[in-house]
């Protein structure tokens, strides 16, 4: 049933696609920019950022709300303007980030007088029109009900904000617009002590003040440097609380002590411009005030907004050039989905390159890696194959912050530490750019020790770094709920996910191990690689809420240190339970954000055990189909991507391409509340894009599951070889009935394998797949499956296929951990 239920969303999208196919041109010359739409994500909680900026910018210019959900800034969802401002992340969960220095626009103040005008965000905040909301590549604009026309474009470090005001105010007389600037972010952590100056005579503002990370720990310090251009000015000053004057130039604030940081900053009145804009230049720094301004003057030297949104513009065309696709009678709606997931994987992270005032170094510093447990599964991958040298730029970073902070980071934003969420994902992208052939200037000897590091040593606070429990880890094979941890510190929660987690990750760092000789680090990382077997309990059963049993026996459950098992229902922070808490609480479960149903799935690096595991080929299908047609999985958060592909691993690659076409476009639409969930800098848009090029990434390994792409033809152009790939559909059916592979050759070659490598992009190979619309053989055999640690058992009675372990010796390795833990530990559950 749950196969004919498929089938049926698929000829729902093929008549939605039937009524609007004759509007697409079958012309594959176009601008990609054309196909972007920033706003998709911009309210149900994408939480993406829809402004101006340039690809990894630092400098994010867009309209803030006072939405309860403005994470990214600005949203669509009847939510009123408090300002605009220059610093921002996208797609992120947590509370808001950044959003440091809101400029707010007035045509008058009432009277004539300044303290006619209201300053603080809470009270000042105003509708715009909604049919004026303009944005693309590299600008943002809109319309306040006030009538104030403001837009903005965007240089690496740098916003150009224009302002038109009215020729007359709201009382018919001539305007004499103020812009104001305040000292406050999105999410109100200002802490003690921030300042802001104005120049009597030009007018420019300089400041700084000390904010806290959004998902993170510390504060940080930024710094800001603001210039206007275009009208004469009247007077200036400052502002405290509601009040203002003209006599005072120079602002020091404290925080105060109601929760809420009291409103200070400054503004700048003019004569009346007439039809002429106000441009306000701003630009942002982490070191100082003064690169502040040398930024913006550097950047953006004569004001000539065109040239600089001109500049955007090819900034953004480049980045997207590497990915052509046909558009031959394919749904436009389906090119705007791919291209706006594109355009998003790009605006975060962001390079603050000579903007990190935490060390001295010659090397790249990204920030803003918001987390790397949404980001290693399809972001980075996608990036790895259309922007390779951005990547390395990344690794680069990530690599030279363990040099300086002594750990990789799991999440990092605003230059602090963020929370880690689950294990030291930052292996797994390390190991994806290692064995992906990724070399420039990364120093890997470095990168290895990073990750060994992770493996081998507790931090003191593993709840931003690095992993908790390492003594459990190493002595039991496990994390133990309840865990006695003296070493280090951190939410004793998820034992169970980052049981799991922890797995894959000294997977990973067995694949680095290898390519560098090290074959004893080989055989230690791989053997750890099988500790998520000591979690699964064979007889454990699986219920609903209301009684009724899932049918399916055999699942993960968390263990105490005495290794009895603990229960957690398998279907705890699933998408059917709608009460438990899932996230980093001190209350949360031993899986994190996500149920034991879906982890169950998480062994990315040893499938074919798993499938062993769960009764072979076909009950490990019925329980994947379970988990996606009983809606236990939700597609709006990244532990279920992989899950859409894992037929593969089956022997079924059909059902992979069957379903994912079930989630797009249906739970990935082009309106702005078209995303399921927080878009995740890129995680989201990134997810739906690999999809459409129909090969997904098993992140940490060098596999591709292929799928037919969405298209009838799509090239990628390797920007290290300029090799292009070319994937092309045979029986192409822009309906989407004929989504079944019945054969492929690579090269010209025939082609049986389910999997690619990463040498199909950087040599240019091409992938020609044709066609049916009847689930084939192709892709089936054992042979043809891709690599996993253990053997595949079960297929048609044959074993073996495309093992890639070099040690299973598992045999007594934890025969004697509970006589270890005993002598070792005290306390937990005995």
């Amino acid at each position: 049933m749950y196969l004919k239920a498929l089938l049926v969303a698929l000829m729902v999208a093929a008549a939605s696609h039937d009524a609007v196919a004759a509007q697409n041109s079958t012309n594959s010359t176009y601008d990609a920019l054309d196909y972007v739409d920033q706003l998709i994500g911009s309210s149900n909680g994408g939480n993406v950022f829809p402004g101006a900026t340039l690809p990894y910018g630092m400098a994010k210019a867009v309209a803030d709300t006072n939405s309860d959900s403005n994470q990214g800034g600005f949203t669509t969802d009847g939510s009123n303007i408090t300002g605009f401002s220059s610093l921002h992340d996208s797609g992120t969960g947590g509370s808001p980030s950044l959003g440091n220095y809101a400029l707010f626009p007035y045509t008058s103040c009432a009277g004539d007088d300044v303290n006619g005008c209201v300053y603080p965000k809470l009270a000042r905040a105003v509708p715009y029109k909604n049919e004026t909301l303009k944005a693309s590549p590299g600008y943002f604009g809109l319309t306040l009900n006030s009538g104030v026309v403001v837009d903005m474009t965007a240089a690496q470090h740098t916003s150009l904000f224009r302002f038109r005001f009215p020729s007359t105010d709201a009382s018919g007389n001539s305007s004499s617009p103020l812009i104001l600037m305040d000292l406050t972010d999105l999410s109100n952590s200002r802490q003690d002590n921030a300042s802001i100056s104005v120049d009597p005579q030009s007018g420019r503002m300089t400041g700084n003040g000390r904010f806290l990370p959004s998902f993170g720990s510390g504060n940080y310090v930024n710094y800001f440097c603001a210039d206007f251009h275009g009208g004469k000015i009247r007077d200036n000053g400052v502002f405290a609380n509601s009040r203002a004057s003209t006599e005072v130039k120079d602002l020091k604030i404290s925080r105060s002590i109601n929760g809420f940081p009291l409103p200070g900053g400054a503004f700048v009145r003019f004569e009346s411009p007439g039809q002429s804009p106000i441009l306000v230049r701003v630009g942002v720094s982490f070191i100082s005030e003064e690169q502040a301004c040398s930024n913006a003057e550097s950047e953006i030297a004569d004001y000539d907004f065109d040239s600089i949104r001109s500049t955007a513009e090819d900034a953004w065309r480049s980045k997207l050039s590497p990915i052509r696709v046909s558009t031959n009678a394919v749904n436009s709606s389906l090119i705007t989905n791919f291209y706006s997931g594109i355009y998003r994987a790009f605006v975060n992270p962001q390079d603050y390159t000579g903007e990190n005032p935490l060390w001295h170094s010659d090397e790249p510093y990204f920030d803003s890696f918001y987390c790397i447990w949404d980001l290693f599964r399809s972001q980075l991958p996608f990036l790895t194959i259309v922007d390779t040298p951005s990547v390395v730029k990344m690794v680069r970073s990530l690599i030279d912050t363990y040099r300086h902070v002594g750990w990789l980071p799991d999440c990092r934003m605003s230059l602090c530490k963020g929370f880690t969420q689950g294990g030291s994902n930052a292996d797994v992208v390390l190991a994806d750019a290692y064995i992906k052939g990724l070399r420039d200037g990364i120093v890997w000897d470095d990168g290895y020790a990073a990750v060994v590091k992770d493996a081998e040593v507790e931090p003191y606070d593993w709840s931003n770094e690095g992993r908790g429990g390492l003594d459990s880890w190493k002595s039991l094979g496990y994390i133990p709920v309840q865990d006695f941890d003296y070493k280090g510190f951190g939410t004793m929660t998820r034992s169970l996910s980052r049981t799991l987690e922890y797995s894959y990750n000294d997977y990973v760092i067995s694949q680095i191990s290898s390519g560098l000789g090290k074959t004893s680090d080989v055989e230690k990382y791989q053997e750890r690689s099988g500790n998520w077997q000591n979690l699964y309990k064979p007889d454990q059963t699986s219920s609903f809420a209301n009684g009724t049993d899932t049918g399916f026996v055999g699942f993960f459950q968390p263990k105490y240190l005495n290794q009895t098992f603990g229960y957690q229902d398998p279907l705890k922070c699933s998408n059917t339970d709608s009460t438990s808490v899932c996230s980093l609480q001190n209350t949360g479960a031993e899986t994190f954000e996500s149920s034991i149903w879906e982890y169950s799935f998480f062994v990315p690096h040893d499938q074919a055990t798993l499938i062993t595991t769960f009764g072979g080929p076909d009950a490990f299908v019925k329980r994947l189909d379970y988990l996606h047609d009983q809606g236990i999985t939700y597609i709006g958060n990244e532990p279920a991507f992989l899950t859409v592909f894992q037929y593969h691993y089956a022997g079924r690659p059909a059902l992979s391409a069957l379903r994912s076409h079930f989630y797009i476009p249906s739970f990935f639409g082009i309106t702005n509340d078209g995303l399921p969930g927080n878009d995740d800098s890129g995680a989201m848009g990134t997810f739906v894009a690999m999809s459409m090029i129909g090969l997904f990434p098993n992140p940490g390994q060098d596999v591709y599951l292929i799928i037919p792409p969405y298209f009838e033809e799509v090239e990628v152009t390797s920007p290290v070889t300029n090799n292009t790939a070319k994937i092309r559909n045979i029986n192409y059916d822009p309906t989407y009935k004929n989504v079944y592979i019945q054969s492929a050759t690579l090269n010209g070659e025939p082609y049986t394998k389910n999997w690619i490598d990463h040498s199909f992009f950087t040599e240019g190979k091409e992938l020609v797949l044709t066609l049916g619309s009847e689930e084939s053989s192709w892709g089936t055999k054992v042979e043809d499956l891709p690599p996993s640690l253990g053997k595949y058992e079960g297929f048609n009675g044959t074993t073996g296929g495309n093992s890639t372990a070099t040690s299973r010796k598992r045999t007594l390795k934890y025969a004697d951990a509970e006589k270890m833990a005993m002598e070792a530990k005290i306390g937990g559950a005995w």
